[in-house]
Parts: C-alpha cells; sequence; structure tokens
C-alpha cells in the first residue's frame, strides 16, 4: 500500500556542481544589469495599470533596440554585396517583429477606464517621440523630414535622427546593389538626395522583374527580395495591431502627443517600405 502522506518536493542538487560562491565573477544580474533595468519602472500616478503600460513600452524599445543592432549588419552585407549572411540576420529580425506583435495583445488587455485613469499622467509623452523608432522607419525607407523637430529638446536624438535622414536607407543600398549586378536601376535612384521620401519607378520595378525572371541565376537577390516583402508585411501587421488596439483602449480620441490618434495610424497603414516588390506581384 502506498503511503498516502504528501511529502514535500525538492530538486536534489547534490550531484550538480552550483557555484554557490561566485568569487570574483559578476553575477547574472550584474551581467544584466538588473538593478538599473527593474528600477526604470517610474509610474507617475497610483493605478494599478500604468505599470503595464509602462513595460509594454519598455520591452517594445528593447526589442527595437535589437531591431536597430541586427539590420545594422544586413547594410554591411549588402553594400559588400555578401548576401547569405544577411539572411540569418533577417530571420532574426522577423522573430524579432514576432515580439514586437505580441505586446499588442498584452497592451490591449487594458479596458478604456484603465488607460483613463493615469493618462493625464502621460502629458504629451507619445510613442510618436520614441528616437528609435523614428530611426528605424528613417533607415528602412520612410523619410520625413517633419519628423525629426518634435526631438529637438534632446541634442543626441536630434542629432542621430538628422544622420539617419540623411544616410542611404536599407533599400537605397539594395537598389545600389542591383545596379552593381547589371539589372536597370535608374542613376537618379543611386545618388539621390536620400533624405527626401522615396518615389516609386517603372524600372525599378523592371529591374525586380528581372530579379524574379533571373532566380535560378541570381538566388540570392531573388531570397533578398523575399526577405525584405517579409520585414514590411510584419511592419504593416504591427502598424495595424498598433491602430486597432489604440481603437480599442481610447476610440476615436487624439493622442497624448498630438496626433489624431487613430486617424493619423490610418495613414501609416498606406505606407510600404519597398513599393516595387509589392507592385510587380501583380505582373507576374
Amino acid at each position: 500500500m502506498t503511503d498516502p502522506t504528501p511529502r514535500p518536493q525538492k530538486v536534489d542538487l547534490s550531484d550538480e556542481k552550483v557555484h554557490w560562491d561566485l568569487g570574483a565573477s559578476q553575477s547574472y544580474a550584474e551581467y544584466l544589469q538588473l538593478d538599473k533595468l527593474l528600477d526604470a519602472q517610474k509610474p507617475n500616478s497610483f493605478e494599478h495599470d500604468e505599470m503595464l503600460f509602462i513595460v509594454v513600452h519598455q520591452a517594445s524599445e528593447l526589442w527595437m533596440r535589437l531591431f536597430l543592432h541586427e539590420l545594422e549588419t544586413v547594410f554591411e552585407f549588402v553594400r559588400r554585396d555578401d548576401l547569405d549572411p544577411s539572411f540569418k540576420r533577417l530571420s532574426r529580425i522577423s522573430q524579432v517583429q514576432d515580439q514586437l506583435l505580441a505586446v499588442w495583445g498584452v497592451l490591449s488587455t487594458m479596458t478604456p477606464s484603465d488607460f483613463s485613469a493615469f493618462r493625464n499622467a502621460l502629458g504629451r509623452s507619445s510613442g510618436f517621440q520614441s528616437p528609435q523608432y523614428r530611426i528605424l522607419e528613417f533607415q528602412l525607407g520612410n523619410k520625413n523630414a517633419d519628423m525629426v523637430a518634435v526631438h529637438r529638446r534632446d541634442a543626441r536624438h536630434h542629432e542621430a535622427l538628422r544622420r539617419a535622414l540623411a544616410a542611404p536607407s536599407l533599400y537605397d543600398e539594395v537598389l545600389r546593389l542591383l545596379s552593381r549586378r547589371g539589372y536597370g536601376v535608374p542613376e537618379g535612384y543611386l545618388s539621390r538626395d536620400f533624405s527626401q521620401p522615396y518615389v516609386a519607378s517603372k524600372q525599378v520595378a523592371g529591374a525586380w522583374l528581372g530579379v524574379y525572371h533571373n532566380a535560378e541565376k541570381d538566388w540570392d537577390l531573388y531570397e533578398l527580395a523575399e526577405r525584405l516583402v517579409d520585414l514590411d508585411h510584419k511592419f504593416q501587421l504591427w502598424r495595424f495591431h498598433h491602430l486597432k488596439t489604440v481603437e480599442r483602449v481610447i476610440g476615436y480620441k487624439a493622442g497624448t502627443g498630438g496626433t489624431g490618434g487613430v486617424s493619423y495610424l490610418g495613414k501609416a497603414l498606406q505606407l510600404k517600405f519597398f513599393p516595387e516588390l509589392w507592385t510587380i506581384r501583380t505582373s507576374m
């Protein structure tokens, strides 16, 4: 007969070589600077859900930090015409985008009354003012000089944004690569004013059609094109989920940053980073 008396469960560590004494080594918490990280949540109110709001946005900023880190190496691989290693980076970026998408599900658990209880404590602060997000948009090709002005009070961020605005985007670098490979990209697209918004071109669309028709010969360019479509697609999903979460939580109120909220986010849904990669799908 089995003993019915419950027994405490405990993992046996007697055969594990645990470093109970770390000696001169840094600890996990020290390596990750958890004291700073976990002390960075400073609600401006006593409302319970403000912590949720802060953590979701801080987590998003960390994922964007990794997005930018990976994107930097993609730029380098494209400039060097060494595309195979870029695919690993772009795969990782795709997974990062999944994490960015997932946070909207967490935030959408907040009801309108939950948010309105502390919304005034935000003042004029808004995700519209995220320097990392704006740099990310600039690096992917959505150039808009007006967006830099809101960062004037922070000289470091303002200068970083000005540099990102003036620099070639990822798409600009990819078009330069297409040209070097012999595809007919107009000269005006290779040395233009990169601070200006990109304008789609029939000639560029024709160059991409050439890549798709020569996929066997230029498989790496074909694969790059599909990775870029994936990136653009997931960014559109992120924007859509952002819009629907805002609509769910505040309806059609104006945003704290001064935009129209849902109406502004709806405009952003019309944007594509790599427009010809979408238009040529009808022609194939």
